[in-house]
């Protein structure tokens, strides 16, 4: 007996697989995706820009991602908007084009390779040393016992040895990675296979590596810096930024393993001079290592934010476990504060030794406590260091003044302390008769804010602490916008106009100095916990009003997809400032002024877009631009003047080497220009995209500014964030290797759209390997196909000639496809693909489906024709999101020559009347059959439900089981109740406004006495729906449709449906007959025969 091949459980998925590797091939050996500027003879530049008319262009972007690893499902979500939309707009005709280039500048890199050195010197080029090292380690807690009470150690940090091995590297090739370079050789090529696998319609000659591992994108990158400075948006100067003392540079946002968006946060640091030390601090400063000499100027310093309340310090506060140093200051002075504040200080000019701090010794905090000082400002002579529950070692310097008027935190640790000061071990003397001041004046809360919301919130301990908080803001938004000065100088001006002078006032008096610090946690790349530094460097001069003014012009005039990105742009433009955009550390092109410092790396990618149009001119078969391009163009021919003339239209001087052939790149820039999309995830807008703006303005014209850019939210795998550590998290290669392209694509248009977070369900994208095989199958049933899928299993499929009249369930399921087909135009045409894939995919099967059950039930074959006008829609409709499983209904089963990917779907169809009123009857009269039909079940389970009752037998006695019959009773008119409803509403409802008065509408029902009924309400707030989606035209509440021709049609559907015998139709004008039937909802009689 033969053996029977078996199949194996993944045979669906296998067989798609092999279907996109097939097209895939044919896509790339075609070259289909490469994609040029047509040609012009004429020298004329308008004539260039006018291409664009004749020859309709698209072309979107998405930003490049780093090479520090393999593409996850992440990038893939955010770029798969660019490729569906660019596949939507060469669906519609347009040459339309998606290029792809791969990021490389900045730390990541440089600084994995040198843990990588570092690893190698630790544990050999092979790392056996470290499992010789976990083996001995092993055997050494083998001997150990431990308790089962005691917690286990925290698992080890990975080396980046570890997890090279772990995303797929043999141990025996990791040591190679110690180079940068090979980080650029390794994962560009994986990045283009895993983005070729999924099916994408890239331009490849297009793609490049950035720094000046690619001379040619090196070239211009120097080039747009260089011109930057010369517009004076590169200055130079001393700035607060986020500083890693490792790496000796700027710690930007991506050189950030967290805390990206984190910014300076400026403080006025309060300085507090002891006047004598207390008992408690007497050990501390006669220590041998207390380096304080006794005469000195000794300092508690409080960073603060509102220095205009120093008026109101009565005391100050320490943590009593935090542990404090003394820093010598460069003016000689001594300040008491943590070492994280200190190493702040110290790089913004507030120490000895510059950029280190000066140590001379250590004191607690609750050595502190007692010690008398003189608070700047106060009212008080002096004020005593107290025990306060909330300090924090990481917030300011640790030290906090006190100021119980406004402070809601001081007022409550200010009354437990004077409550119950043998409790917190200090002297009663300490809190005694010091009571808060009067120094701000809220026309809300009064002279005490902080005791106003304190006593409201009823806090009632330092444990309060979400109160106390909530307490905080509204206190502070009250003093600033709202409340005035009620002491010093500034008596009576408004506290925001006080507050910078109070500061500058302080600070030349010399009781205050400028302070910042990151306003949250920063980790560089390097592990290195970063602070603010005041230094000299290059910086972009964002928020330079002349310059931020044009960007939101230009705004105005941009798609931003979501109304909640445009308001993200609007946030950042309102608050972005300098930003430093030089390096002395990591990888990338060199400042062209300064060779010993590197552009940032959110700084060389700002219009790289541009470079996208010439790219395939200079170097299209390498990332590196090791090759030299089809006009014979080499770097050195690549000077300023050249990209000068390329995208400013700058004249070339009349002897450059490559004057001719220059030109063929500024054609084909202001043919690609401007840029019609980008999208991104929304993490973006507060730099990157923000950033792309600025530099547009600056250096293209208002013609060649980005059309659009869409904001995506990040993706959720299974409803939970994405996370290596937890091991939720999914490569692009694992997705295509388990559910295949297609499928992986119907997920990712599943996910969402817009700004919130999206959602890439491994169901879907399982149930979508068994939709898109079954479909298939489906099809190729249709048109008798027995080859081309494998495991296949096809049907005969007895069909209705092509030629042959069509019948009413025809002409309804054409029509529910064109329907289907506008929906779908119009979320493709809004970015909208989770819409889009509803009504292109899961709606047409379900309209399939109707179709098919309709008419078996009717005992009719479907039509031929008619079946494919469905199946060429549907393939085209998917096109954008399955292009595999389109092609191959197209060119495999269609037996169409050319590629769908040539195909042009024809988006004006329809934009005639006469169409869309054909569509309209019929989508109306499919829906009417549904609506029939579910009524139609639910008056013969109510009439079966009355004859079991043994109250409502007498009314109906029926017995489905037995020969049945059907009454179905329409009435041309509706009931004049109904009617006086509708003339109520109508009179009432503003046509240019399209809103109804609902006083009135009320007022006049109630006059007529109809508001009594209990009908009236539910039917005059269904019709006031239809109007808002229908308009006017909704009152009158015609049918687009002869009613009882329709029912006539559906009688043998409807006898075969619910095994009726016989099927009567009764129609009447008269609503005395009509047995509560109106148009389009008839009544019934069920009985048996």
């Amino acid at each position: 007996m033969a053996d029977i091949a078996t199949e194996p459980k993944t045979s669906k998925r296998d067989a798609l697989r092999n279907l996109e590797t097939i097209y895939q091939k044919k896509w790339q050996d075609a070259k289909i995706y490469e994609k040029e500027a047509p040609k012009c003879s004429s020298e004329n530049e308008d004539d260039w820009k006018k291409m664009h008319d004749t020859h309709p262009k698209y072309m979107a972007t998405f930003p490049f991602p780093y090479m520090n690893g393999s593409l996850h499902l992440g990038h893939s979500f955010s770029f798969s908007k660019a490729e569906f939309a660019v596949r939507w707009e060469q669906l519609k005709g347009k040459n339309a084009l998606f290029p792809f280039g791969l990021h490389a500048t900045g730390m990541p890199i440089r600084a994995s390779a040198d843990k990588i050195s570092r690893e190698i010197e630790l544990f050999g080029i092979d790392f056996a040393k470290f499992f010789e090292q976990q083996t001995e380690l092993g055997q050494a807690l083998n001997q150990i016992v431990i308790s089962k009470d005691q917690p286990k150690p925290a698992a080890a940090p990975l080396y980046q040895f570890q997890i090279m091995q772990s995303i797929g590297f043999d141990l025996s090739e990791i040591h190679k990675f110690a180079d940068p370079s090979h980080w650029l050789e390794t994962f560009p090529p994986l990045a283009i296979r895993d983005v070729s696998n999924l099916g994408c319609c890239v331009d490849w000659r297009r793609s490049f590596v950035t720094t000046d591992y690619n001379p040619y994108f090196d070239s211009f990158a120097r080039w747009q810096f260089q011109r930057l400075r010369d517009l004076g948006k590169i200055k130079f100067g001393k700035r607060l930024t986020i500083w890693s003392t490792k790496d000796g540079q700027p710690c930007m946002d991506h050189d950030r393993q967290s805390g990206e968006g984190v910014g300076p946060q400026e403080y006025t640091a309060i300085k507090m001079k002891v006047l004598n030390w207390g008992e408690a601090s007497k050990n501390a400063t006669s220590s041998p290592n207390w380096a304080v000499s006794a005469d000195a100027d000794v300092y508690l310093v409080a960073a603060t934010l509102r220095p205009e309340t120093m008026y109101g310090q009565t005391n100050c506060y320490v943590g009593v476990n935090i542990k404090y140093g003394a820093y010598e200051a460069t003016n000689g002075q001594i300040y008491i504060t943590t070492e994280r504040a200190a190493k702040n200080m110290a790089f913004q000019g507030n120490s000895k030794i510059p950029d280190q701090i000066s140590y001379l010794g250590s004191i607690l905090g609750s050595e502190l406590i007692g010690t008398k000082v003189r608070a700047p400002n106060s009212s008080y002579d002096s004020v005593y260091v107290l025990p306060m529950d909330n300090v924090l070692p990481t917030k300011g310097t640790g030290v906090v003044t006190s100021v119980p008027s406004d402070s809601p935190a001081d007022f409550v640790a200010l009354r437990d302390l004077q409550r119950k000061p043998d409790f917190f071990k200090i002297q009663s003397s300490w809190v005694e008769g010091f009571v808060p001041i009067d120094i701000i004046k809220s026309e809300q809360y009064g002279l005490q804010t902080a005791a106003f919301l304190v006593e409201s919130l009823k806090i009632q301990s330092q444990k309060d602490v979400n109160q106390i908080e909530q307490a905080k803001d509204l206190g502070y938004k009250d003093a600033f916008f709202n409340s005035t000065m009620n002491i010093g100088k500034y008596k009576g001006m408004a506290v925001q106009d006080a507050k910078p002078l109070i500061r500058d006032d302080m600070i030349a008096a010399g009781d205050a100095f400028a302070y910042a610090e990151p306003e949250g946690s920063v980790v560089s790349r390097s592990g290195d916990d970063c602070i603010v530094a005041l230094c000299d460097q290059w910086y972009f001069d964002y928020g330079e009003k002349e310059w931020r003014d044009l960007v939101f012009k230009y705004l105005e005039k941009m798609d931003t997809g979501s109304i909640e990105t445009r308001h993200q742009f609007k946030k950042t433009l309102d608050w972005l400032k300098q930003w430093a955009c030089a390096r002395s550390f990591g990888l990338g092109s060199k400042v062209p002024w300064d060779d010993s410092i590197l552009i940032e790396s959110l700084s060389d990618s700002t219009i790289y877009m541009a470079y996208y149009t010439v790219s395939h001119l200079l170097h299209p078969q390498t990332l590196n631009g090791s090759d030299i391009g089809p006009l014979g163009i080499t770097i050195e021919d690549m000077d300023y003047a050249a990209w000068d003339y390329i995208f400013q239209g700058k004249p070339l001087p009349d002897n450059h080497s490559k004057f001719n052939e220059l030109k063929e790149l500024r054609k084909s820039f202001l043919y690609w220009y401007p840029m019609n999309l980008r999208t991104s995830g929304k993490d973006l807008i507060p730099n990157h995209l923000t950033f792309c703006l600025y530099n547009h303005a600056a250096l293209f014209d208002e013609d060649e500014q980005p059309l659009a850019i869409h904001g995506n939210g990040h993706l959720m795998l299974n409803g939970t964030k994405m996370s290596k550590s937890t091991g939720n998290f999914m490569t692009l290669a694992d997705a295509i290797e388990k559910y295949g392209a297609d499928a992986t694509r119907i997920s990712l248009a599943d996910a969402g759209d817009g700004l919130e977070d999206a959602n890439f369900e491994m169901t879907t994208a399982n149930a979508s390997i068994l939709r898109l095989y079954t479909t298939l199958e489906w099809i190729m049933s249709i048109y008798q196909v027995t080859d081309g899928l494998q495991f296949s299993k096809t049907e005969a499929m007895n069909l209705r000639d092509s030629d042959s009249p069509l019948n009413l369930f025809d002409k309804v399921f054409l029509a529910m496809v064109d329907r289907l087909t506008i929906s779908t135009f119009k979320a493709y045409d809004s970015a909208m693909f989770r819409a889009g894939l509803k009504s292109g995919f899961y709606e047409m099967l379900s309209a399939r489906d109707w179709y098919r059950d309709t008419t078996t039930v009717s005992g009719i074959n479907m039509h031929r024709q008619v079946l494919h006008k469905f199946v060429e829609r549907f393939a085209a409709l998917m096109l954008p999101i399955t292009p595999h499983w389109s092609e191959h209904i197209w060119t495999h089963i269609l037996k169409n020559e050319t590629s769908i990917v040539k195909y042009t779907i024809n988006a004006n169809e329809f934009n005639n009347k006469e169409t869309l009123d054909v569509i309209e009857k019929y989508t109306a009269i499919g829906e009417y059959i549904k609506k029939l039909t579910k009524s139609i079940r639910d008056a013969e389970l109510l009439v079966i439900k009355q004859s079991k009752s043994k109250k409502l037998k007498s009314i109906s006695n029926f017995d489905p089981s037995l020969p049945k019959s059907l009454t179905i009773i329409t009435c041309s008119v509706y009931p004049k109740w109904q009617e006086s409803i509708v003339n109520i509403l109508k009179e009432n409802y503003n046509v240019e406004t399209e809103q109804f008065d609902d006083v009135n509408i009320r007022a006049s029902l109630g006059k007529s006495g109809m508001l009594k009924d209990k009908k009236t309400m539910p039917f005059a707030n269904e019709i006031k729906k239809t109007v808002n989606k229908n308009k006017s035209a909704a009152f009158e509440r015609s049918m687009t449709f002869e009613e009882v021709d329709v029912i006539e049609k559906l009688k043998t559907y409807i006898s075969s449906s619910f095994n009726y015998q016989n099927v009567e139709i009764v129609s009447t004008t008269e609503e005395s007959e009509a047995k509560n039937a109106t148009p389009g909802t008839p009544s019934f009689v069920i009985a048996n025969i």
